[in-house]
């Protein structure tokens, strides 16, 4: 509880490489305590990154340590009721960092286990992606500490495709002359239904407009206008095909405005074959150790194990948190949660190494 603590109460949004530095040096300290050396701590592309163990691991722990929540936004930092624990990103996942430190000094064994922590996953990875995926290489195993779904492992995410759509007009005084203008906020509008379309319930795949910016001034036809999409896709040929559909409406002019696209696929999907082992040895170690049945999910949220499994490497999610909230209001972890799962993330370790 006391490091859960230590971690939630360094608010660390991602986008505040400071406050990204703080919470990685807190992180090595912690490392430090439980297993009597410090990590690395190195710059990747400018932002700050933990790693402990191995340089070629057989088993490699995947955690991070920034969250969504910019300071201030959630208060208090740090509030404990019965075993509910609630702070900005203890759910996500500050918890699972701790959970995997303890199932790191559970081990009698260390060596060909590693332990990651980064600080861009909450905004793709764009700087810490390559790192991951030369230290996964010659990995037998990827266990990430990612929070679980109501306890359950998530053998299975969709993909991430993230665009934004950049609508050029022209502005003009909008009392004046509005008809001298193209206002892009009203053309911008007219491609949410092609945009839309591109969804395909039956499979799963969301096309979702999100951030929408546009115009200056109250008494100014706006000259430019931008859509943000979250795209999520169970599989790498829906995330293809609903690629194809966005960016073909780059170059087209609309109402006299130009249209441009900027973005692609982040994330490839983490398909069900990927962890389909991990998940079976899983279930023997909470057997054994008095745990209920382990139950899986397969989730729309993506995370950095789909890169390792895209490259081929059996990988397995949401080990770490039990409680919900991930980026919401109620984000809240379960106390007594945080050692059994830390047990059961050791035991697993622990037979993959002796395989």
């Amino acid at each position: 509880m006391e490091l859960v603590r230590r971690l939630v109460e360094i608010s660390s949004p991602t986008e505040d490489i400071d406050a990204c530095r703080k919470v990685i040096a807190e992180a090595n300290a912690i490392l430090t305590e439980l297993l009597g050396t410090p990590g690395e701590v190195h710059d990747v592309l400018g932002r700050p990154t933990l790693r402990w163990g191995s340089a070629t691991p057989r088993v490699l722990l995947l955690t991070h340590l920034d969250t969504v929540w910019p300071h201030g936004s959630f208060e208090p930092l740090w509030q404990v009721s019965g075993d509910v624990i609630r702070g900005p990103g203890v759910f996500d996942m500050k918890a699972g960092f701790v959970q995997a430190a303890y199932a790191l000094q559970s081990l009698s064994d260390r060596n060909g286990v590693t332990i990651l922590a980064t600080t861009d996953e909450e905004t793709g990875s764009e700087c810490s992606k390559a790192l991951i995926e030369e230290i996964a290489s010659g990995a037998e195993a990827v266990l990430v500490f990612e929070a679980s779904l109501d306890g359950k492992l998530k053998t299975a995410r969709k993909g991430t495709s993230m665009y934004r759509v950049i609508v050029e007009g022209r502005a003009a005084h909008a009392g004046l002359e509005p008809e001298k203008g193209i206002n892009a906020t009203l053309e911008i509008a007219t491609l949410f239904p092609e945009i839309l379309a591109a969804a395909n319930g039956a499979v799963g795949t969301t096309v979702t407009p999100t951030v929408l910016h546009s115009g200056t001034t109250l008494n100014t036809v706006p000259a430019l206008a931008q859509l943000d999409i979250d795209v999520r896709a169970f599989t790498t040929a829906e995330q293809s095909r609903v690629h194809t559909a966005i960016t073909s409406l780059a170059g087209t002019t609309i109402g006299g405005a130009t249209v441009r696209i900027e973005g692609g696929v982040n994330r490839p999907p983490l398909d069900p074959s990927s962890s389909a082992r991990l998940f079976e040895i899983a279930k023997e170690c909470a057997k054994e150790l008095g745990m209920p049945e382990l139950g899986s999910a397969q989730v729309g949220g993506a995370s950095d194990g789909n890169f390792t499994a895209a490259l081929g490497i059996p990988t397995i999610d949401g080990i770490g948190a039990v409680g919900e909230g991930a980026h919401a209001a109620n984000e809240w972890a379960s106390a007594a949660a945080i050692p059994e799962r830390a047990r059961l993330a050791g035991a697993l370790i622990t037979r993959i190494l002796a395989q």
